[in-house]
């Protein structure tokens, strides 16, 4: 069990002390973190978006870390892989074979058809455990929370076998309260940017969510009760800027610096970016079966995405209900190039949005892309068009 800290560079720190040293290891693409956690001895579970259930690595004593690609260039994974797939695939093996991340186990799940074989080609090249989470496919199903339930549990077993610990339902308890924490805090910061978006742009929010993936829960938890009272107190004036709702970053993530562009034009009160990390909407029960529970408040309290195809989660509509909690104006619709579920879902996002007479952007983006210019010229004629002739 690793006792000592990974990231304690932002302590004493004024806020935007904190922000910038937390902005300049989301964006290291050399995970800093996790190479202090394996050598101190610890073992590391990487998993691919969208979502995964941390609390079971957690409860082994591993350190769950999100794989979601980096910027950049994917030199050793491009033989891997075929020309006409998105970035994120090859970048996040890219990250392995470089040796700039270095995991125990790697998890995926089938969410789509390139990343239904990213386990097995993953397996391929590496030597330790590669495995896929297969979520329901029909969460309407009545067997499909006992399903969930035996899945965890089998791969809570692989867990086992890699880190050398059995896990407990103590353990497990532990870890649920610990991560129903940090959603509660996260949800918090989502709260503020409802109501004070001013205090914490897309960008500055966006860190401090992405921390979550990369280092221990506990060092998030600490990090983020001491940002939230600091955001709060944070002495900006308020901006009269446009209420936007972003819809595209469930699994390819666009660049901070496009985030920052976007930040200029409009406040961003609401988004799916890393949802994964949040997907649980509510606290789950700690006092039942801890794997049953878990399953419960996937299929039953849970946000959605592109990537889950639930009847009673209709997407067009859990959209209109974001913006409408969000009081947003209006949507940034987009989709990461190559995403075929994202590219898909901005056609029925449309005609919602059209029906419901709510304006939006349609924007494309690359984990890798560096020119923001024509984006943020085509989002300024957008905002001004609401501004002045809405």
């Amino acid at each position: 069990m690793v006792t000592q800290p990974v990231f304690d560079e932002w302590k004493g720190k004024s806020l935007d002390g904190i922000l910038e040293v937390c902005r300049d290891l989301v964006e290291s693409p050399e995970y800093p973190t996790v190479a202090r956690w394996r050598a101190a001895g610890g073992k590391v579970v990487g998993h691919f978006q969208v979502y995964f259930p941390e609390e079971i690595a957690h409860a082994a004593g591993a350190l769950p870390v999100k794989v979601r690609g980096a910027r950049l260039e994917a030199i050793n994974a491009e033989s891997r892989f075929g020309s006409y797939l998105c970035s994120i695939l090859k970048t996040s093996l890219e990250l392995a074979l470089s040796g700039k991340l270095e995991l125990d186990m790697f998890v995926s799940h089938p969410i789509c058809d390139a990343a239904r074989n990213l386990a097995a080609i993953w397996g391929r090249n590496f030597d330790y455990s590669c495995q896929i989470l297969y979520l329901p496919q029909n969460p309407n199903s009545k067997s499909s929370a006992q399903y969930l339930r035996d899945e965890y549990e089998r791969l809570m077993g692989d867990v086992e076998a890699v880190t050398g610990t059995k896990v407990t339902e103590d353990a497990l308890r532990h870890s649920l309260e610990v991560f129903n924490e940090n959603r509660r805090l996260i949800r918090e910061l989502y709260a503020l940017r409802h109501a004070e978006p001013w205090k914490i742009p897309v960008d500055e929010a966006y860190t401090l969510v992405a921390l979550a993936g990369m280092v221990p829960r506990e060092e998030h938890n600490e990090l983020m009760r001491t940002v939230l009272p600091m955001l709060r107190d944070r002495p900006v004036r308020k901006q009269d800027r446009i209420r936007v709702v972003f819809e595209g970053g469930f699994c390819e993530q666009p660049p901070l610096d496009l985030l920052t562009t976007i930040a200029r034009s409009c406040h961003v009160v609401d988004d799916d970016l890393l949802i994964g990390l949040r997907y649980l909407v509510e606290d789950v029960p700690v006092a039942g079966d801890p794997l049953r529970d878990l399953a419960e408040s996937y299929l039953e309290h849970s946000s959605y995405s592109p990537v889950q195809h639930d009847l009673r989660k209709p997407k067009e509509k859990m959209l209109l209900e974001r913006i409408r909690n969000a009081r947003g104006e209006a949507v940034i619709l987009t989709a990461a190039k190559m995403c075929e579920p994202g590219l898909e879902d901005q056609v029925g996002y449309s005609q919602a949005l059209d029906e419901a007479d709510i304006p939006y952007f349609v924007g494309e983006f690359q984990e890798t892309m560096s020119g923001y210019e024509q984006f943020e010229l085509q989002l300024e004629t957008f905002v001004e068009n609401i501004l002045f002739f809405a």
